[in-house]
């Protein structure tokens, strides 16, 4: 059983291994090898609209095919990696890159879940430092007058004795 398991595993590692290659096709790629390179490495940066966790040199999606095509385009025309980049970003937006650069928002966005944590943690011991104290005296309440003590006492001393 577990030959056949470990054989099964083999065959579908063989199969499925073309499948996660490149999916840029043979028609996109340059016939500079430096831009071709350069295009790779932008591409491998910038995140299918469709898929949204691959790169669009991974995803076979047609705007992710437009995408590298563009990027191509825009290489052959002359433009920095920069210039491709930003391009794309003023189009798409911040989401197009699979790593976002640093911005007030994604400083925000990471530290948010800490902000909460933190949050929570101070209600929490705020509210258990209340309880130590009982509300009424956190409240003033008046304490008891000697009447109310007086009763308080025997009533404790009834149930102590218990009566």
């Amino acid at each position: 059983m577990k030959r056949a398991l470990a054989l099964f595993v083999l065959i579908a590692g063989l199969v499925c291994a073309p499948l996660s290659a490149y999916a840029v096709q043979p028609d996109e790629v340059l016939d500079d090898p430096a831009l071709e390179e350069r295009a790779r490495d932008i591409s491998a940066g910038l995140r299918c609209l469709v898929c949204q966790n691959q790169s669009i040199d991974d995803s076979d999606a047609s705007i992710a095919r437009d995408l590298r095509i563009l990027v191509r385009e825009r290489i052959e025309s002359g433009e920095t990696d920069d210039q491709v980049v930003d391009y794309i970003v003023s189009r798409y937006g911040q989401f197009v890159l699979l790593k976002p650069v640093l911005s007030p928002t994604t400083i925000l966005l990471w530290s948010t879940p800490l902000l909460v944590l933190l949050g929570g943690g101070i209600y929490l011991f705020l509210r258990r430092r209340a309880d130590v104290h009982p509300a009424a005296e956190a409240a003033g309440a008046p304490s008891l007058t000697a009447e109310e003590e007086a009763r308080l006492r025997d009533a404790l001393a009834d149930d102590a004795s218990g009566k």
